[in-house]
């Protein structure tokens, strides 16, 4: 049966609370996820949160009674409490259902099966965490492999990433690489590695796509460092018809992961 807390200063509070500071998640291997739809998303990719908290008032919905089930009988615990309680946790002042306190996942290159996808996504010292879990959803929507992020990067299990993300970082695989560990990893098998730069003349509709592609996004005000634009195979832009220069960089990438897969489905046979 779950239990119930309603006092702010309950050490359970307090501790995953702190989860919203990256130096916490880090010393508990620990992450938040907040709304029911991320929670039921977790949940089908087969991951559950340790613990697992819910507004009283949305006790009966089915869906959070399947997670209160599931949560408990694999070892993990219930919490009963109040909306002002879910807000400190998520630090929304109109917080979600439910949220789940979850361990943090770790893939390494070594574990990715690069022929398992056609289309995998790179991100360089990507700093944003909405264009982190824009990016994850795209993944998502067009069936890559995982993201790569190299560098310095924003944190996949900040709890605005998890919340961008819509639940797509529990779908999608996310490894964390230094840009040499990458580039070794990749040309010790097949993978195209495909830049989306300003300074070339390719234009990404006339390009070649051969799978497994990589596609690398570089940082979102900086691009990419001339190095890593010349260990690609190939660049390409998106024309800018207007007076931007450039779109977003999650934007981006969906324009050229979806190009990718359109040549995909149009030849199956390109490999």
């Amino acid at each position: 049966m779950p239990r119930e807390i309603t006092a702010y200063s309950n050490p359970l509070i307090k501790r995953v609370r702190n989860l919203r500071e990256k130096r916490h998640r880090r010393e508990e291997g620990l992450f938040l996820a907040e709304g029911l739809r991320i929670l039921t998303e977790a949940r089908e990719s087969g991951r559950l949160p340790e613990y697992l908290f819910f507004a009283r008032d949305s006790a009966d919905h089915k869906l959070v009674r399947t997670l209160i089930a599931d949560v408990e009988a694999a070892g993990g615990e219930a919490i009963e409490t109040v909306p002002d309680i879910l807000s400190k946790l998520s630090g929304k002042d109109n917080p979600q259902a439910v949220v789940g306190v979850f361990a943090e996942f770790a893939t390494s290159l070594d574990a990715l099966d690069r022929n398992a996808a056609d289309i995998w996504l790179v991100a360089e010292r990507l700093r944003d965490p909405g264009n982190l879990g824009t990016i994850l959803r795209t993944g998502d929507a067009v069936g890559a492999g995982g993201l790569i992020l190299i560098g310095e990067c924003v944190d996949p299990f900040s709890l605005e990433a998890v919340r961008a993300s819509m639940g797509a970082l529990f779908t999608v695989p996310v490894v964390q690489a230094e840009w040499g560990a990458f580039l070794r990893w990749l040309r010790a098998g097949p993978g195209q590695l495909v830049g989306l730069s300003l300074d070339t003349d390719s234009d990404y509709r006339s390009a070649t796509y051969v799978s497994p592609t990589f596609l690398l996004t570089g940082n979102e005000a900086q691009g990419m460092p001339a190095d890593y634009a010349a260990a690609c195979d190939l660049l390409v832009k998106i024309p800018m018809l207007g007076k931007a220069d450039s779109l977003n960089a999650a934007v981006a990438t969906a324009v050229m992961a979806y190009e990718v897969l359109a040549q995909r489905r149009a030849d199956p046979s390109r490999g």
